[in-house]
């Protein structure tokens, strides 16, 4: 970490600040440890959130964990995207521990990363732990980087989704996430 906070502590300096000045007096460890938090998710494993958490059921309906809010850096500018995840999965005898699903979104989340890529990760990752027939993950968020620079929109969320076996040969079940969610199928 010690690098990070010499780099912020050069960044800051090329911007014309003074260190010295106290309100940036310890910015750059505060910024550095701010980064470490921020992008936790390079130093955990699917393995280490899963944790056994996957537990024999015999359920074979929808299940969907709705408005997951998520937060995450644009790996182009490395500003924030701020949104939710919505997750649906059919069991396949077995289900996911309630909170696992959480975790994994966070863990992808908490990488430089760009939506598309995040939302097709959180699938694959979901489908690969419970071996589910089918999975579906939608993620809506507003973009920093479109907010607070370039063409400066305000109100623009971008929408993703990755469709994944089942959900994406079944029309009706994917609507009827998509309904449940809130998006129209």
């Amino acid at each position: 970490m010690f690098d990070m906070q010499e780099h912020y502590a050069a960044i800051i300096q090329h911007l014309g600040e003074d260190l010295s000045r106290k309100g940036l007096r310890g910015t750059p460890e505060r910024a550095a440890k701010a980064m470490e938090f921020l992008t936790r998710g390079y130093r955990q494993s699917l393995e280490e959130i899963v944790n056994d958490a996957v537990f024999e059921s015999d359920t074979d309906e929808m299940v969907i964990v709705k408005n997951i809010e998520l937060y995450s850096l644009c790996e182009h500018h490395l500003l924030p995207f701020i949104g939710k995840c919505h997750v649906a999965y059919f069991p396949n005898g077995k289900v996911l521990g309630l909170s696992k699903i959480a975790r994994i979104v966070d863990m992808y989340a908490r990488r430089l990363q760009i939506q598309e890529s995040l939302t097709k990760q959180i699938a694959e990752s979901i489908r690969d732990v419970t071996a589910s027939p089918g999975v579906g993950v939608v993620i809506e968020a507003q973009h920093l980087c479109m907010m607070m620079r370039g063409v400066e929109k305000q109100n623009s969320i971008m929408t993703t989704s990755v469709m994944l076996d089942y959900f994406r040969q079944n029309t009706d079940s994917r609507n009827e996430f998509l309904n449940l969610i809130g998006t129209r199928g």
